[in-house]
């Protein structure tokens, strides 16, 4: 029984809007899971409405970066933690070997790093993590306001488990931005350096 004083809150048309993107989206990926590997990879490759978005956060020197100090160039955007295990190290690992197999072609994309680990991952320890893998990542961090909005909008799950050394459980995709910041694709973290540099050069343009 309702409290007397109690609204109902009656959804906006931009709220169902964003629903109903987000619903297509997860129902698209699941359908694509269920058509197996292929179907999934094909899924990812596409453009996808409602994923990215604008985002303001900190470098490794400290310094503010926002997606306009990437205008005009391709960006590969994963989000991770610096004390991840697995599939963050091995990520960020497979990503370099792509864009070297890719030559020039390679060069042209900026590797983006974020952590979804503002209590640890400070900019000085994001710079010692990335600098593991490649000198060109660029990594970035930010508080749990700065970080918020970004996950959102690249629709990243993220929960965090108690105790000081905790792993943290978050979806991993990779993100390829265009030079306007829209999304390009996305690729499987799983792929292969090999597949991951076959995704990326059908997606770049050609020129």
């Amino acid at each position: 029984m309702k409290h007397p004083n109690t609204r109902t809150r009656t959804p906006t048309g931009r709220t169902l809007r964003h629903d109903r993107r987000a619903f297509l989206l997860i129902g698209g990926m699941a359908l694509a899971l269920l058509a197996g590997a292929a179907g999934f990879r094909t899924l990812l490759g596409m453009r996808q409405p409602g994923v990215g978005g604008p985002y303001a956060l900190t470098d490794t020197a400290n310094r503010p970066v926002t997606q306009a100090d990437f205008r005009d160039r391709y960006t590969l955007i994963y989000f991770g933690y610096t004390h991840c295990v697995d599939v963050c190290p091995l990520t960020l690992a497979t990503v370099s070997a792509a864009l070297e197999e890719l030559g020039p072609r390679g060069r042209a994309v900026t590797p983006i790093f974020i952590s979804v680990d503002p209590e640890r991952d400070t900019p000085g320890v994001v710079k010692n993590y990335v600098a593991h893998f490649s000198p060109d990542i660029v990594g970035l961090s930010g508080t749990t306001a700065q970080l918020r909005p970004v996950l959102a909008a690249f629709h990243v799950t993220v929960r965090h488990h108690a105790g000081a050394n905790a792993l943290i459980d978050h979806s991993s995709l990779l993100y390829l931005m265009d030079g306007h910041n829209h999304l390009a694709g996305m690729i499987p973290v799983d792929s292969s350096a090999h597949d991951i540099a076959a995704d990326l050069a059908r997606m770049l343009p050609s020129s």
